[in-house]
């Protein structure tokens, strides 16, 4: 049995996010947890959130033990980009792509 969280629409770089997601990857939920309060990346309160309601999601729909969990998937898809314009130097504008993510975590009993 496995139970999923998602987290849709966060604005932070999905190559950011990449970076904490596979931190925790395939290990016991505590010590995920663990690794990602000590992580000084702005992801990873994002994937500690998203991880907690994981785990409360295993414990009361699946009525699975939390002890035993593991995350089984990890991944971070990339969601719309909003577009935005610089000025810039004789009248001229670029463009800046602020990117957001899109990211699954899967728990299930070991």
């Amino acid at each position: 049995m496995e139970a999923k969280a998602h987290a849709k629409f966060i604005r932070i770089a999905p190559r950011k996010v990449q970076l904490v997601v596979d931190l925790i990857r395939g290990k016991q939920v505590g010590e995920a947890i663990a690794i990602l309060r000590h992580t000084p990346k702005s992801a990873s309160p994002v994937v500690e959130k998203l991880l907690n309601s994981a785990i409360a999601n295993a414990e009361h729909n699946y009525s699975l033990d939390v002890n035993k969990l593991v995350i089984s998937q990890a991944y971070v898809n990339q969601g719309p980009t909003m577009k935005r314009f610089r000025p810039r130097a004789m009248g001229r504008a670029s463009r800046i792509n602020k990117r957001t993510s899109h990211i699954t975590l899967v728990v299930s009993e070991k």
